[in-house]
């Protein structure tokens, strides 16, 4: 998986935790990932959508559950680190 950063304009610089699905994906704030954002793609441009700490948790444990159900070992194991490192912190 390769690092993806947007500037969000009052947070600064967005670094993306994973992809949600098709059109979205989830951002954490670059340096004190506390903060984390829904970011939605549509046709009008990208929608920043905040969301809790305890539900970008459970978006990343979807996502995990719906890579390794598919036989995606690698992207899991990526993911699982991003997980550890991301939700593991105080």
């Amino acid at each position: 998986m390769s690092e993806t950063y947007l500037n969000h304009p009052t947070f600064g610089l967005l670094s993306r935790v994973c992809l949600v699905d098709e059109q979205r994906s989830l951002f954490t704030t670059l340096y004190a990932q506390r903060l984390f954002f829904l970011i939605i793609q549509s046709s009008n441009g990208l929608q920043f959508d905040p969301v809790t700490r305890s539900d970008a948790k459970m978006l990343v444990e979807t996502r995990m559950r719906s890579i390794k159900r598919q036989g995606y070992t690698d992207e899991y194991d990526v993911l699982q680190k991003i997980y550890k490192r991301t939700f593991s912190q105080v």
